[in-house]
């Protein structure tokens, strides 16, 4: 072989080199694109999660429209509302030299 080839081969390996550090390392690289493609999933992830929230608010809304047990439950829980001709009962707890707690009832119509 002589000097020219040997210069030739040794050009090559340097183009060579040179393009595989570009793919590594330079714009739109395989790094970049595997950096992509956990972003891509993560948002896939996200989206899937938000979809499910969605349906469970829709599922929500139509029985808060449509079904009126649905709404007196939430209005017992939430707002902490009774129905009619309900008697409250509060229990007092404190204890007072030795009596036990106390049983107290509340009619909501004298309220």
């Amino acid at each position: 072989m002589t000097k020219k080839h040997k210069i030739l081969i040794g050009i090559g390996f340097l183009v060579v080199f040179s393009f595989l550090l570009l793919i590594f390392f330079g714009d739109n690289t395989l790094l970049e694109l595997n950096r992509l493609k956990k972003d891509r999933n993560l948002l896939i992830k996200m989206n899937q999660e938000l979809v499910r929230q969605n349906d469970l608010m829709y599922n929500e809304i139509e029985r808060l429209k449509h079904d009126p047990k649905y709404i007196e439950n939430v209005a017992r829980q939430e707002l902490g509302m009774i129905g009619k001709n309900e008697i409250i009962f509060k229990i007092d707890n404190t204890n007072d030299a030795g009596k036990s707690g106390k049983l107290n009832s509340v009619d909501p119509e004298t309220k």
